[in-house]
């Protein structure tokens, strides 16, 4: 019984594992890319994600990674917990110096997925976890998001959607259809990249005050 006690005590410790998934496809040229990286860079120092992701209980564990093609997916931050401001601080200098992964490949959703499936067994044990996924089109590169579902453990992963572009909401359309997951789960909405580090934030805020504010139950162990 004490390993599973452990395992508990830990998990308490950490109320989320939140992965953010960052679209680097041929869609998105060197400029959106760097409005995207900095963008995220300006949410994550806002008072508006800072006060949520330190007011507790329990800590935060953060990554990112990039994704694009089938096997285009390369973490550029790896699992920290955020105890600190300085946690923070180390996340965004890796976030920052880290070169381009790709920037020729196609929209591989579905491998995203399935990439953030393995990332997930190797995050420190937290009460929660959440993808954040964001990207700027729909799957047009080998299996879909609804055969990642099926064939990768994400049953108590929550998936969040950041779409980017389009006046006819089109790809939020396309993320609310085949991306959201979960209870709680939601997808944040910019027209365009300039319109980035806003809906980031929004969508950091919104995710990581509802740890706080109990708006889900913790899951069921198994029986």
């Amino acid at each position: 019984m004490a390993a599973p006690v452990q395992a508990l005590a830990q998990a308490q410790e950490c109320r989320l594992a939140l992965l953010l998934g960052l679209d680097v496809s041929a869609s998105v040229d060197e400029a959106e890319h760097a409005i995207q990286r900095s963008g995220l860079v300006a949410a994550l120092l806002s008072p508006e994600v800072q006060e949520p992701l330190f007011a507790g209980p329990g800590v935060v564990a953060l990554g990112i990674y990039e994704w694009s093609g089938r096997f285009q997916q390369d973490m550029i931050a790896p699992w920290r917990l955020i105890r600190t401001e300085a946690d923070l601080l180390t996340v965004i200098e890796q976030l920052q110096a880290a070169p381009r992964s790709t920037g020729e490949y196609p929209t591989a959703l579905g491998y995203a997925l399935g990439f953030a499936a393995d990332q997930f067994a190797l995050a420190p044990p937290c009460l929660f976890q959440t993808l954040d996924i964001s990207g700027d089109g729909q799957n047009n590169d080998g299996f879909t998001p609804d055969l990642a579902y099926q064939h990768f453990p994400l049953d108590g992963v929550t998936v969040n959607g950041l779409a980017i572009g389009g006046a006819s909401h089109e790809i939020r359309q396309y993320f609310e259809r085949e991306l959201m997951r979960g209870p709680g789960s939601f997808v944040e909405y910019a027209l365009n990249h300039s319109e980035f580090e806003d809906a980031m934030r929004r969508k950091l805020e919104r995710e990581l005050r509802v740890m706080i504010l109990g708006g889900l139950a913790p899951p069921t162990p198994p029986g």
